[in-house]
């Protein structure tokens, strides 16, 4: 899990759902010699920290949220446009913001 942005409207972080703690190894098998082959799942948690919601994104949200990271590498942009950026994923929140 890594925070890849923090304002006081959003907060975004990277989770990566079956990474595999250190020292941790997948089985391996007879027929999967090198470990059994898992789907690599990974996803981006955005909390509208505003209304207290958050969107969890995976698949081809996450895919699509990964293009816009990778458009800001290339062209920093300010924070008025990330911010705008997150506010149009923001529209999916329907979680509310629990701490346990």
């Amino acid at each position: 899990m890594h925070t890849l942005y923090d304002s006081e409207s959003f907060s975004v972080t990277h989770m990566l759902a079956n990474g595999e703690p250190d020292g941790v190894h997948t089985e391996k098998t007879e027929r999967h010699p090198q470990g059994v082959p898992m789907l690599a799942r990974h996803g981006f948690e955005i909390v509208d920290k505003r209304s207290g919601k958050e969107v969890y994104l995976d698949g081809s949200w996450a895919e699509l949220f990964q293009q816009h990271i990778q458009a800001w590498q290339v062209n920093t942009p300010t924070q008025e446009e990330v911010e705008d950026t997150l506010d149009q994923y923001a529209v999916l929140a329907q979680n509310p913001v629990v701490v346990h």
